[in-house]
């Protein structure tokens, strides 16, 4: 799963032909390959009269998109718009350094997001003490975006692609609350950031990410509803990949999400710690999965756990668990 192969003389990744794929209506998924790894961060061009990339993906992945879109045609003064859907490293750790080498670019975030964009220093700090030394490994560091240069989106906001195409922007919290959901006026296309949890395509699989500390059900699952109110054609994950069985997959999304929190809640009144609570929701949630079944590909199991790791779900339903005093399930 890991390719440590494609790299330049410079030690900089390179892109190759299977980093991009064309979707249509001029959007490109491009594999941003979060610590070497294919298939499990994809950042979206949308190429058009105002280019705008949606996702950065970590600090380190900022070589292999600044290639992806030259290979795209999209070069240092071309690209008018980068958009995250949340300031997570895997999502936004680049946007600092997408920002130097695309300087004619406006950075676009949830307000409750762009002072941690503007200065990263509590962000890093926060993923410091969870990822530990693993964390330039994995997400690398996250350099200030200039401020004049971040425009902070509201409950909902627009951005102009050009030629009367437009992003809107619905603010979607449950996972995060500097989390927005994006939907392109043109295709009909939803960025979900991980709103809808991790999907994994091989397998049609599809996981809750519900980290600390902002998860919360009621939320969440209202996020979930906006979603399908908006009637896309198809569902962009940020992990990983186009889902044409939009309706299908909210409603699943939403299912996963209660079995976690009620595996979670029953682990807790359980008086299990964080580690049995983990082992006990994983074993009961397995056979859901086909990554996680006998015979499965090893490969495809590693990025399962990877990409939609248990203990940071339960952890973050624990927590929840804990600020609500462990009340009733929606």
């Amino acid at each position: 799963m890991r390719d440590d192969t494609a790299t330049s003389a410079g030690n900089s990744p390179t892109i190759r032909s299977t980093d991009i794929t064309g979707l249509g209506h001029d959007v490109f998924q491009i594999d941003t390959r979060m610590a070497g790894y294919r298939g499990i961060t994809a950042g979206y061009l949308i190429r058009g009269d105002r280019p705008c990339l949606v996702e950065t993906g970590t600090a380190p992945s900022a070589p292999v998109v600044r290639d992806a879109l030259a290979a795209l045609g999209v070069g240092p003064a071309d690209l008018a718009t980068v958009v995250v859907t949340h300031i997570h490293l895997d999502h936004a750790g680049g946007a600092g350094d997408v920002a130097g080498m695309f300087p004619a670019a406006e950075i676009v975030v949830h307000q409750r997001g762009a002072r941690h964009l503007a200065d990263p220093s509590r962000l890093m700090a926060s993923a410091r003490a969870v990822y530990g030394d693993a964390l330039e490994r994995l997400f690398g560091t996250l350099a200030p975006v200039p401020a004049e240069r971040i425009r902070a989106l509201d409950e909902t906001g627009t951005i102009d692609l050009g030629g009367g195409r437009r992003l809107d922007s619905h603010y979607s919290p449950g996972h995060a609350k500097h989390h927005v959901g994006l939907i392109d006026s043109a295709s009909g296309d939803l960025y979900v950031g991980d709103a809808a949890g991790v999907y994994i395509p091989e397998t049609g699989d599809l996981r809750p990410a519900t980290p600390p500390p902002d998860f919360d059900l009621d939320i969440a699952l209202a996020s979930l509803r906006k979603f399908r109110e908006l009637r896309p054609s198809r569902l962009l994950f940020s992990h990983y990949g186009p889902v044409d069985a939009v309706l299908q997959t909210l409603e699943r999304s939403a299912e996963e999400i209660r079995v976690w929190v009620d595996g979670t809640r029953e682990a807790r009144e359980a008086g299990l710690d964080l580690d049995h609570a983990v082992a006990m929701v994983r074993e009961r949630t397995r056979s859901r999965y086909a990554a996680l079944r006998p015979g499965a590909d090893p490969s495809i199991t590693e990025k399962f756990e990877r990409v939609g790791g248990a203990a940071t779900s339960v952890s973050g339903i624990m927590h929840w668990l804990e600020r609500i005093g462990s009340g009733s399930s929606s």
